[in-house]
């Protein structure tokens, strides 16, 4: 077991809103210590790219001093449909150490970057049905990318010691609460701001991944050009606030029309995955992020894509610390999964 320092702290960056949180190891499991988040303007962040670094400085230390948090060790994660590639892989079957010196060359046959601008990482899934043959997971992540976030943690006086993948975290979250059952795939769908991150679970094994470059911030937007709001005030008006001369049945209307992109981008993700890398479909879809928040949002996807959608609960198999306010956590439950997922990490662990 680890103690103190050596607990990292999970720091999802999105483009959203920034969240951090920490778990503690207990004997008989998991304890959330801290959780909490900061809204961000919308032009700090684009596409998983850092435009505006100073001004994300400042909101992360604003975040610190807000949650009065001592632990320097932070891990963070990665997004971006233009930076970041996660592929399942089919190579021969080899030693982890044979693999370590061969995946830059596996890599090159996947990676649409300079091979040399990226940073790669593996995971061996184990044997095919062909002999000879295994699946991997590789991971490449831009250096430019990496090095954007490091240097922006690090201005705000913290120490990043792992980098993750969104994806992975949200996986990392869901294997800690849910049972995996072998026959199922399950489909975990963070929808942020201005990102969808869909990670598919076959059997508790990830067998496809994808980043979409839209999100939520779609709909705000739809609610700014109806009403002509700033954004501030539609975001209100997204979340259920009652906002002077928009009725909530036209504001409902709007925000229905706009999820329609949203929706179709999630099935033709699933489709694919249907059509070109498994002949099984999903089973069920478990939903995370702003999305997540918006009122019969959950239901609406659930009608559209005709999968059973749950919302996600980090909670089943993780406790609330008694010195946080219990209804409040599990009211933003959905917006801190990739978070409580990278505060589940240990220094050390794959």
């Amino acid at each position: 077991m680890l103690f103190g320092q050596k607990i990292p702290l999970g720091l999802d960056i999105g483009a959203g809103c920034i969240k951090v949180a920490q778990v503690k190891d207990k004997r008989e499991g998991y304890e959330l210590e801290i959780f909490d988040f900061l809204p961000l303007p919308p032009e700090l962040i684009v596409d998983g790219s850092v435009i505006d670094s100073l001004r994300l400085v400042d909101a992360i230390k604003e975040l610190i001093r807000k949650s009065k948090i001592k632990n320097k060790n932070v891990a963070i994660s990665i997004s971006g449909h233009s930076s970041v590639i996660v592929k399942m892989i089919t190579v021969p079957e080899m030693t982890e150490e044979e693999l370590e010196e061969s995946i830059k060359f596996e890599a090159e046959q996947y990676v649409p970057f300079n091979i040399n601008d990226v940073n790669i990482d593996f995971q061996i899934i184990g044997p095919r049905s062909e002999p000879g043959q295994m699946d991997v997971i590789l991971v490449a992540v831009k250096k430019d990318t990496i090095n954007e976030y490091i240097t922006v943690v690090k201005d705000a006086g913290l120490n990043p010691v792992i980098v993750d993948v969104d994806v992975f975290a949200l996986e990392n979250l869901y294997e800690v609460n849910y049972e995996i059952e072998q026959e199922k795939n399950i489909a975990l769908v963070d929808i942020g701001a201005s990102s969808i991150k869909m990670n598919i679970l076959k059997g508790g094994v990830p067998s496809f991944t994808r980043d979409t470059p839209v999100g939520i911030n779609l709909l705000t937007e739809a609610l700014q050009r109806e009403f002509n709001l700033t954004f501030e005030v539609a975001e209100r008006l997204l979340k259920g606030e009652t906002i002077e001369n928009v009725s909530e049945e036209e504001a409902t209307h709007v925000i229905t029309a706009a999820s329609e992109e949203i929706f179709s981008e999630i099935s033709r993700s699933i489709d694919y995955y249907k059509t070109s890398m498994s002949e099984e479909d999903v089973s069920e879809i478990v939903l995370s992020g702003g999305g997540a928040l918006i009122k019969n949002f959950p239901e609406l996807f659930s009608e559209r894509t005709g999968k059973n959608v749950q919302i996600i609960n980090p909670f089943r198999n993780i406790t609330i610390s008694k010195k946080l306010d219990e209804d409040y956590i599990r009211d933003l439950a959905p917006l801190a999964a990739v978070s409580i997922g990278l505060a589940l990490r240990r220094i050390g662990d794959r």
